[in-house]
């Protein structure tokens, strides 16, 4: 059963794209090794990774020759002759420079991170971990630093909250004065109003108390008259029978 062919597109997944790089990558130094070695050709190849890596094969001992010749070829021999070899030995020189440098710093990032930490020894791992102490305590600086200010906005914001209850709670200390001075006042009319109605009782009981009789005014001594003695007696009985006198007989009457 043959092989399908395969979408020519871009992998998605990370890890499936990278390992399918490495491969067709060493595929392709592979296939011009040996185009160069079965052909006699003169071949060159430059490979960049989505990273930024170079990977590279000549054929020759130089490369610079050989991107001498392609120049010549692609844009004329009159340009090329303008510029001086040793102009171009220069460039070359200051590539190899960026591209070591480049490595360097990869190398550097990927050792931060904790990787590819075998080659080093014990001195560049002691180097290593005092960078990573250093930027450590400047992380936490800045972290600290931030809380504190954090801390003095919220310390800011309790001052005017406090401020704000303070000033509630003196608007409502004075708003229950003003109540209670109005209870007050409305309880002395009120006071004034039952005293009134106690004293208006009072003395309707006098009043019903000290009854008129319907005798002769004229005072007689050791004489009792008949109809005065019947009135004073129904007037004691009917006093007598009211609540609160308790049989009480004022003094004129004995």
């Amino acid at each position: 059963m043959g092989r399908g062919r395969v979408e020519l597109k871009r992998i998605e997944n990370k890890i499936n794209r990278q390992v399918t790089f490495a491969k067709r990558r060493n595929g392709l130094l592979k296939k011009a090794y040996e185009l160069s070695v079965l052909c006699d050709a003169e071949v060159s190849l430059i490979v960049f990774s989505n990273r930024g890596k170079l990977y590279e094969f000549c054929s020759t001992s130089n490369m610079l020759k050989t991107l001498e010749r392609y120049q010549k070829c692609s844009y004329g021999s009159v340009e090329v002759n303008n510029k001086p070899a040793k102009e171009l030995e220069n460039s070359y020189r200051e590539y190899l420079k960026l591209k070591g440098r480049y490595e360097n710093l990869q190398r550097q990032q990927r050792n931060l991170l904790g990787e590819d930490l075998g080659p080093l020894n014990s001195k560049e791992l002691e180097q290593l971990e005092r960078q990573l102490d250093g930027s450590l305590k400047q992380v936490r600086c800045i972290k600290t630093q931030y809380m504190l200010d954090q801390l003095t906005d919220l310390q800011g914001k309790e001052h005017i909250l406090l401020e704000a209850n303070r000033s509630l709670s003196m608007k409502l200390e004075d708003m229950m004065i003003g109540v209670r001075s109005t209870h007050h006042i409305g309880g002395g009319w009120e006071g004034g109003d039952q005293h009134n109605v106690a004293y208006g009782h009072q003395q309707a009981q006098s009043q019903g108390l000290f009854q008129s009789l319907d005798c002769d005014p004229t005072l007689q001594m050791g004489y009792n008259h008949p109809v005065c003695s019947e009135q004073m007696a129904v007037t004691v009985q009917g006093q007598s029978s009211q609540p609160g006198n308790n049989g009480y007989i004022p003094g004129w009457m004995l």
